[in-house]
């Protein structure tokens, strides 16, 4: 590739993202999958670290902002649930992007369209910003989480717990089944967004 860019490299990594994962993704790995050199791909993204990064905000930079609800809290809801479905658009994307703290323009769009609703939907200054983090984090923990779920069937958790060492997890355990993450995961965002339509 004789005009390699910043860019391409992101995409490739990428690709090497979905062929390898996580684990297996390395600097190395996305030089050969660009037919380039190691040093070539640093020359670009300088460390392993800042490509993880840019890899983030580029997961983040799919989420699109047409047709967002016009009412506040409804336009949280929606922004979560959009970011939910971009870290799902990619293999571990929800493992990525928990490992990195970028402040690139993608990932400060988002942030900014999530905590500019949450004013508008009447949350102090300290509480927009406490409740953008909590719904952030929440929205990347089940996320990781479903993604990294066993495959359908496994009944490891339901055979580890029993009634007599467990009894409060025995009663519950048939609501923790690895299927539910859509339930779970609009159960929490509605415990989380109660507080500005109260």
């Amino acid at each position: 590739m004789s005009q390699l860019t910043r860019a391409h490299v992101v995409q490739a990594a990428l690709e090497a993202l979905e062929a390898k994962g996580l684990e297996g993704l390395s600097v190395r790995v996305v030089a050969d999958h660009l037919g380039v050199r190691m040093n070539t791909v640093l020359w670009h993204v300088k460390t392993k670290a800042r490509m993880l990064d840019l890899m983030a905000d580029a997961v983040v930079g799919e989420i699109g902002y047409e047709g967002l609800p016009a009412g506040a809290p409804e336009r949280a809801r929606e922004l979560a649930c959009r970011y939910r479905q971009a870290l799902l658009a990619h293999r571990d994307g929800a493992a990525l992007v928990a490992g990195t703290y970028p402040a690139e323009p993608n990932t400060l769009r988002f942030a900014e369209s999530v905590v500019s609703a949450l004013l508008e939907a009447g949350a102090g200054e300290k509480e927009a910003a406490w409740t953008a983090w909590t719904m952030i984090y929440f929205v990347v923990g089940l996320t990781q989480e479903e993604q990294a779920a066993p495959v359908p069937g496994d009944t490891r958790l339901v055979q580890a717990v029993n009634a007599a060492d467990h009894p409060a997890l025995d009663r519950v355990v048939g609501h923790l089944a690895h299927g539910s993450f859509e339930e779970r995961f609009v159960f929490g965002l509605d415990a989380l967004l109660a507080r500005l339509t109260a």
